[in-house]
């Protein structure tokens, strides 16, 4: 499926994996109000020649019902993608984000299934401008591991328990425009779902003030 709307911030070509998961045509129908082009296809329908071919400006990895291992094509896309364009993970596309880079994918301190909760963030990359906390909506058993995730990410949302830190909500890349939110920015009850998904659009916001002009990415050859 493929959509378009004008936009008053730019021309965006925007490719969505569908893991298979209900909300994915929610985050179609924010981006195309939005203003993106946007295209929807399942992770086991397209093949990387496929997506270079169409040539999107942003690549969207969606939420699913699976593990990372079982997301198609979603880590090879970020794992050949992630030097070329600006990718989104949703909730499992989020953790497939972090596995790629090394983390271990474990389980959630308790299922989150319509769960709604505060986190807090850094003020940067998706989260710039947002209410802090924001008030988001969950909907998994599996989270990030925060101990193994690679040194090349930032965290930067997270909730909180006795005023610690618990678990990963939301990370960035250092280097390379690469953002993961475990939450559904797209679920009604999410607050400014709209922004968030707005400021992976911008340019300002996806891309962090150093560059490395060559990092690694593991398993590259």
């Amino acid at each position: 499926m493929t959509c378009y709307e004008n936009n008053v911030i730019g021309i965006f070509v925007l490719l969505i994996i569908d893991n298979y998961d209900s909300f994915t045509y929610n985050l179609y129908q924010y981006f195309c109000q939005l203003g993106a082009k946007v295209e929807v296809h399942r992770n086991n329908t397209i093949s990387l020649a496929d997506i270079e071919a169409k040539a999107p400006t942003h690549l969207v990895i969606s939420p699913g019902p699976c593990t990372p291992n079982d997301a198609g094509l979603s880590l090879a896309a970020i794992q050949h993608f992630a030097k070329k364009l600006p990718i989104l993970g949703v909730c499992l596309g989020h953790q497939a984000l972090a596995q790629v880079f090394g983390a271990n994918i474990v389980r959630a301190r308790q299922v989150m299934h319509g769960k709604i909760c505060s986190v807090e963030h850094t003020n940067e990359g998706v989260f710039y401008g947002l209410n802090n906390p924001l008030t988001v909506t969950r909907y998994h058993s599996l989270v990030v591991d925060h101990e193994s995730l690679s040194h090349d990410f930032d965290i930067t949302a997270w909730t909180a328990c006795n005023g610690e830190f618990d678990e990963i909500m939301g990370i960035r890349h250092h280097y390379l425009p690469l953002e993961g939110v475990q939450f559904h920015p797209e679920s009604i009850l999410t607050e400014q779902g709209h922004q968030l998904l707005a400021n992976f659009l911008s340019v300002s916001c996806y891309m962090p003030a150093t560059v490395n002009i060559n990092p690694l990415i593991p398993n590259e050859k």
